[in-house]
């Protein structure tokens, strides 16, 4: 019996695992030889292991094609999985909850292969709104979720970031000297609120939700719009406090480290700059 797991062994899936492990290691990425090398398995073994990974999405190429890493599709399938759903779940009443205090839509945002996708939406309580699509893509360098998203990663996964983008509708053509500037004032303060760049009248707000590693694994927003009625709602800075607490609570449901977003009283100070 002691020899049962040796017996049942499947050396090609354990190559297809090790690979998967190695590269969630290195979000910046490895070529097929740091692959073999770090594996100690040939160069040619490797190659029809990542290009099997390829094939099946699980694994993506850089633009140059000479740097492997793992796509998006492994935790696509992991929220299928009920401890995962269960932190998803958690997060959406509590989205859920916000708009109903704020009396202003949310939604969270991930990057999935350059595209800025809207994963999951919350519609404000009142007659209208603003309020994301589920799926929708939007841009990299024009929004809050972009912008953010950029702002909290290591320079070779913005530049692999870059790279892979595609434009999403109605985005302006990239300003690099503009976009850097944004993200490092993002940077600085741990958060973006700006005036929108697609629609009159919206202030952005975009908070980072951190992994364990520290980068931002997703961005919570509001499309702030301002009532000039007589019903009494929150004003932006209170919304922008809210959205800011509500990020790191779920940094935290996520396993995150706490998201470092300025002083609360910074971001009562600030102005919203404009979205470029």
């Amino acid at each position: 019996m002691d020899d049962a797991p040796e017996k049942y062994r499947a050396p090609a899936l354990e190559k297809g695992l090790d690979i998967i492990e190695l590269l969630a290691n290195h979000g910046e990425g490895l070529t097929q030889g740091e692959v073999a090398k770090a594996l100690d398995r040939s160069p040619s073994e490797i190659y029809r292991m990542l290009s099997t990974l390829v094939r099946r999405d699980y694994v993506i190429r850089s633009l140059s094609g000479d740097r492997y890493s793992l796509s998006l599709k492994m935790f696509s399938i992991s929220q299928r999985h009920p401890p995962i759903g269960r932190v998803i779940e958690s997060a959406l009443p509590r989205m859920r909850a916000i708009t109903r205090a704020s009396w202003q839509s949310c939604h969270m945002g991930m990057e999935s292969n350059g595209d800025i996708v809207i994963v999951a939406s919350a519609e404000s309580p009142g007659n209208w709104g603003l309020a994301l699509k589920t799926g929708t893509v939007v841009g990299l360098w024009n929004t809050g979720s972009g912008r953010v998203l950029a702002a909290f990663r290591p320079q070779s996964e913005l530049e692999d970031l870059i790279e892979r983008h595609r434009p999403a509708l109605g985005e302006p053509p990239f300003d690099r000297e503009e976009f850097s500037d944004h993200i490092a004032r993002i940077r600085s303060v741990g958060y973006e609120k700006m005036t929108s760049a697609t629609a009159i009248g919206v202030t952005n707000i975009a908070f980072p939700v951190f992994d364990p590693g520290g980068r931002a694994a997703a961005v919570l927003s509001c499309p702030y719009l301002e009532r000039v009625d007589d019903l009494k709602v929150p004003t932006l800075d209170e919304v922008t406090e809210m959205h800011g607490q509500l990020a790191q609570e779920l940094t935290r449901l996520h396993g995150g480290a706490p998201a470092n977003t300025g002083t609360l009283q910074t971001a009562r100070d600030q102005r919203a700059p404009s979205g470029g």
